[in-house]
């Protein structure tokens, strides 16, 4: 295999640990992934924009848990668009300036953020749950649970 990646396009080994092309996660969704990074945001969402949420399978449910410090359930957008495609998103707004303050220091960001997740088949969208607690959003989305096939014993006789 070659660390140089394909001209010809996508390389024929998703598997291949030393290929450089980069799989998009967004490639398939009606918007443009790189619109989180243009000037429309500006520049002071760039460290906001890509909020971590993690995405965890039980039995029970899929959960997802996004830190969101310092942010209300008011200022963040739980969705489903499409039926399965989970959206989060919100927006920290920037702190207002006085013209008589002295900053030394910004560092923590404003702006807006936006994920997607598209969600497995296995899903009860109808009863998604959301809840906000000490800056971290948890969204719960229940499975369904999967039927075993009703087993009949026969008798053998002789």
């Amino acid at each position: 295999m070659s660390l140089i990646p394909s001209l010809f396009g996508r390389r024929s080994n998703v598997f291949d640990p030393f290929s450089l092309d980069i799989w998009d996660p967004f490639q398939d969704l009606p918007f443009n992934s790189s619109a989180l990074t243009s000037s429309n945001l500006g520049n002071e969402t760039s460290a906001f924009a890509n909020a971590r949420i993690d995405w965890k399978e039980t039995p029970e449910a899929h959960l997802f848990k996004a830190d969101l410090p310092g942010l209300k359930k008011e200022e963040v957008k739980v969705e489903l668009e499409e039926g399965r495609v989970l959206q989060i998103s919100g927006e920290r707004s920037r702190e207002k300036e006085e013209t008589s303050d002295k900053w030394h220091r910004v560092e923590r960001s404003s702006g807006k953020f936006l994920r997607r997740f598209r969600l497995p088949e296995n899903t009860k969208v109808d009863e998604v749950k959301a809840a906000m607690e000490n800056g971290v959003l948890t969204v719960t989305v229940p499975k369904e649970q999967v039927k075993k096939p009703d087993v009949k014993p026969i008798d053998i006789s002789a």
